[in-house]
């Protein structure tokens, strides 16, 4: 019995240690399964190719980053052959998922090239004529999707409110009414704004052709689920599969990340260059 017991217990710490020793491979390879998945813990992600994304600073254009914060994103990345899932993983000390004054937003983003072309767009945001195409993932709509309500009071617990017009007392048992006045006074949702309002995804679409040139994408396509660990943050995050992409047709991939608590916003980020995306 004891025999047994120190063969299973050998058995475990030997995966365990393969499970760490994991090789990193110099591309991302993306690994062809039935199913993909939301879920960054989700077991199937064991048997995916590691990559890991050394991050550059953002110092090219204004308003730049000067200061190194994020040193690396491991990634990952699978499709069912009509999206792909890509699983980014980085160490960041604070958790920064609170809107209000001076404070900013972790977040990371993908990034693809809007065609497959041995000339690919420049990978600071791309370039006129060759556009890349982003999914842009916030902290703050996650902890929104998982249920933080998204008004002043969530910022301000002991702010007072008299009332929002569509809830005036007139109109508290007309929900056609409410509805109506919470639309005339949202004007931004009323616009088209996606990100205007309660959220239903963690994610946006964006396009770009250059830095200072994002703009929404004609689509929300991508999902997301990020998960706060004790080191920092791993999210997924899909969206279908770059047209053309193929084993016989690679395409490219780069990562950026914001670190809320350093002071990071917009351009102010770190990032990477263009990486191979090879079907594995």
């Amino acid at each position: 019995m004891r025999a047994l017991i120190s063969l299973i217990v050998f058995v475990l710490i030997f995966a365990a240690a393969c499970k760490k020793a994991q090789v990193a491979t110099p591309e991302v390879n993306v690994a062809q399964v039935k199913e993909i998945t939301l879920d960054p813990n989700d077991g199937v992600w064991d048997a995916v190719p590691l990559h890991i994304s050394k991050m550059i600073l953002q110092d090219l254009v204004e308003p730049r980053l000067m200061e190194p914060s994020t040193p690396e994103v491991n990634v990952k990345a699978m499709t069912n052959g009509t999206e792909i899932a890509v699983r980014l993983e980085w160490l960041d000390a604070s958790q920064s998922d609170m809107p209000g004054p001076r404070h900013f937003i972790d977040g990371c983003a993908v990034q693809f090239p809007a065609k497959i072309d041995p000339n690919v767009p420049a990978p600071q945001m791309g370039e006129v004529g060759k556009n890349v195409e982003i999914s842009f993932w916030r902290a703050d709509w996650q902890a929104i999707v998982e249920g933080r309500a998204d008004n002043i009071n969530a910022i301000y617990p002991n702010a007072s409110i008299d009332h929002y017009p569509s809830e005036a007392k007139p109109l508290e048992n007309d929900p056609q009414a409410q509805a109506a006045a919470a639309a005339r006074y949202a004007p931004a949702r009323a616009l088209g704004n996606r990100r205007a309002g309660p959220r239903d995804q963690p994610v946006e679409d964006l396009i770009a052709e250059g830095p200072s040139t994002l703009s929404p994408a004609a689509n929300a396509v991508s999902k997301g689920k990020g998960v706060r660990t004790k080191t920092g943050w791993v999210v997924v995050i899909t969206r279908p599969i770059p047209a053309g992409f193929g084993a016989a047709s690679p395409s490219q991939i780069a990562f950026a990340v914001w670190e809320g608590s350093h002071t990071e916003v917009g351009a102010r980020k770190m990032r990477t260059g263009w990486v191979p995306l090879i079907l594995k």
